[in-house]
């Protein structure tokens, strides 16, 4: 083997990176000459190029917002409801059948009066006539209530003679400037019917005195009622003591 042969097999043969340079370098000198010779037909060629890789990417549009609803004006009526319709309903048969053939039945009466009862018209006024009486008739001259008084009973006499009252003890100075006042009932004839102590002098002997004693020395002129008669009362009678 000579030395020139030894030389050609051990030169090393160019790495993968160092041919994609060399090609990429010779593609871009082309790519200038041509350029730099026919400067719009490159252009065309990037063109095509960009738009062979362009993404168009679209945004989602937005909903349109519904539009607002109006507003109905306070204190205006409501839309009106559906109407019901009834369901349909058969009526049942009648269990009792009125045969055609069978007569009407009787009247109740065959009289020619327009009013009907069982007496004829009257010219009266109901239940009752006019009366004079104390009831429920219409008019009348009795009582319709208790009598009211119209004047109160009279004094004409009293107990002067303070002798009949009994002597209290510490003697009649101890009575004297004091009083006793009693209830007393008087009939329509003035006589005194009944005694009740409504305020005492401050000797009981003497108060109990007074209501024995009135029915026999006190006399009245009666109470008179609106009609002028002679009528029960009662007067608060004062008895009072001077020696």
């Amino acid at each position: 083997m000579s030395r020139g042969t030894s030389f050609l097999t051990k030169r090393k043969r160019p790495s993968v990176p160092v041919i994609i340079a060399i090609v990429l370098l010779h593609l871009a000198l082309f790519y200038g000459l041509i350029r730099a010779l026919a400067p719009d037909f490159t252009a065309g060629v990037e063109e095509s190029v960009t738009e062979a890789f362009t993404v168009t990417i679209t945004a989602p549009m937005e909903p349109e917002a519904p539009d607002p609803q109006p507003q109905p004006d306070e204190g205006a009526a409501g839309d009106p409801g559906r109407e019901a319709v009834p369901q349909p309903r058969a009526e049942p048969t009648p269990r009792i059948r009125v045969r055609e053939d069978e007569p009407a039945p009787r009247a109740t009466s065959t009289g020619t009066a327009r009013t009907s009862g069982a007496t004829e018209d009257g010219a009266g006024t109901g239940a009752a006539g006019s009366g004079e009486g104390t009831g429920s008739g219409r008019g009348g001259a009795g009582q319709g209530g208790p009598p009211v008084q119209a004047s109160p009973p009279v004094l004409i006499q009293s107990i002067s003679d303070s002798s009949l009252f009994p002597i209290p003890p510490g003697g009649r100075e101890a009575r004297i400037g004091k009083s006793t006042v009693a209830r007393l009932e008087v009939s329509a004839a003035g006589r005194v019917t009944g005694c009740r102590i409504v305020r005492s002098s401050g000797f009981p002997e003497t108060d109990a005195t007074l209501c024995r004693l009135a029915p026999a020395n006190i006399r009245f002129d009666p109470a008179l009622d609106t009609n002028g008669k002679p009528m029960a009362s009662v007067f608060g009678y004062q008895q009072r003591f001077f020696n």
